[in-house]
């Protein structure tokens, strides 16, 4: 089997991560003031999957993973992108 370092993240990257979380959830909050019509579900969709894709990212420690599991991940989110789109469609020619 292959041995793999560890890694320590600094404190500094983890406030800024966080920060930028904790900005991505008031954006969030704010975006349901706005109406945006059919649209409000998407970009409230966007904004989950972006901060998703960073806790995977950082606190994950999938930056540091190999890249079969990296390509795992996004297929996944792949995926996932696909379903919300023909829910979408569907959504729209009812």
């Amino acid at each position: 089997m292959k041995n793999h370092d560890n890694h320590i993240s600094s404190y500094s990257l983890n406030w800024t991560v966080l920060l930028i979380l904790l900005l991505l959830t008031t954006i969030s909050v704010l975006a349901i003031k706005f109406h945006f019509g059919a649209f409000t579900v998407l970009v409230a969709l966007l904004i989950a999957s972006v901060k998703a894709a960073i806790v995977l990212t950082y606190f994950m420690h999938l930056k540091f993973e190999n890249l079969l599991l990296r390509l795992m991940v996004g297929g996944v989110f792949l995926l996932f992108a696909i379903v919300i789109v023909i829910t979408f469609i569907d959504y729209y020619f009812r």
